[in-house]
């Protein structure tokens, strides 16, 4: 992986709330995407997605300043960051806040460490299918926002998380569905993630050790073993977990995009997404 020159990001200036975690000062290695790609070329309705829709991506807040430019020379227009108000706070919104982009702070998860045991937790592939299916249920307001925004962005939309795997998967799923792409396509397109994860794991490494420590969480991302860490992400058969969210989905609501519809979803933002999916 090639790195940049080092970059410390500052704690926030005023003193935070007594109730929210300290933020600390990180030094970060600037480095490319290890986890980015456009989702053109995926089986939907009517055809295939065209390239310059939509990509998916880990951290776009430490790529270094070359990755950003040239993101913005293939026309990208608008940032969706699906991370927690945490994780924003460690790192900004790096070399990108530079150009004039939309950006828009969706966050999937408010606050990461409700969403884990404080002792250690294990993570493995069935874990992270149950948490996208509540994931999709109790953020699905968030989910259509981000659906809308790549509907009428006037150009490339980017969204992405930490890794570009889970909440970065999530928006991934839904957004294919409402495009009208097959389970196996959806799977397919999840599971490529699968071959970055040991780079994923080394680039946000900094940014994940700083978030639990803030936390006050006995986490070590740096833990490729499986002990207390990202360690049962490695193992085979990632694919599962996208089974499991589409299977839940469908099992719970029957139409696996009925909580985005209760939360606002409407069939002008659907047909708009295919049109221009379609390049129509």
């Amino acid at each position: 992986m090639t790195h940049a020159t080092l970059t410390t990001v500052p704690a926030p200036a005023t003193a935070p709330a007594a109730s929210a975690p300290s933020v600390p000062a990180v030094q970060l290695a600037l480095s490319a995407p290890a986890n980015l790609r456009d989702l053109g070329g995926v089986a939907i309705a009517g055809g295939r997605l065209r390239p310059g829709l939509a990509i998916r991506a880990d951290d776009l807040a430490t790529i270094t300043e070359a990755a950003a430019a040239g993101l913005v020379r293939d026309g990208l227009a608008a940032v969706i960051d699906l991370r927690s108000p945490l994780e924003v706070g460690i790192t900004g919104r790096g070399p990108l806040a530079g150009y004039p982009l939309a950006y828009h702070h969706v966050p999937l998860i408010a606050n990461v460490g409700a969403t884990m045991p404080k002792e250690a937790p294990q993570l493995d592939h069935a874990h992270m299918g149950e948490m996208y299916t509540g994931m999709v249920e109790t953020a699905a307001p968030q989910l259509v926002t981000a659906l809308n925004i790549i509907a009428y962005a006037p150009g490339v939309t980017a969204f992405h998380c930490a890794a570009g795997r889970d909440r970065t998967g999530v928006l991934a799923a839904v957004l294919l569905l409402a495009l009208g792409a097959s389970d196996a396509e959806i799977v397919a397109d999840y599971a490529r993630t699968g071959a970055n994860m040991v780079a994923i794991i080394d680039r946000t490494r900094p940014v994940m050790s700083a978030m639990f420590a803030a936390l006050d969480i006995a986490y070590d991302p740096a833990d490729a073993g499986g002990s207390g860490g990202m360690g049962g992400l490695l193992n085979s058969g990632m694919e599962s977990s996208m089974r499991i969210l589409l299977d839940g989905l469908r099992e719970r609501h029957g139409d696996p995009l009925a909580p985005l519809r209760a939360a606002g979803l409407g069939d002008d933002t659907i047909a708009r997404l295919r049109e221009r999916a379609l390049g129509q």
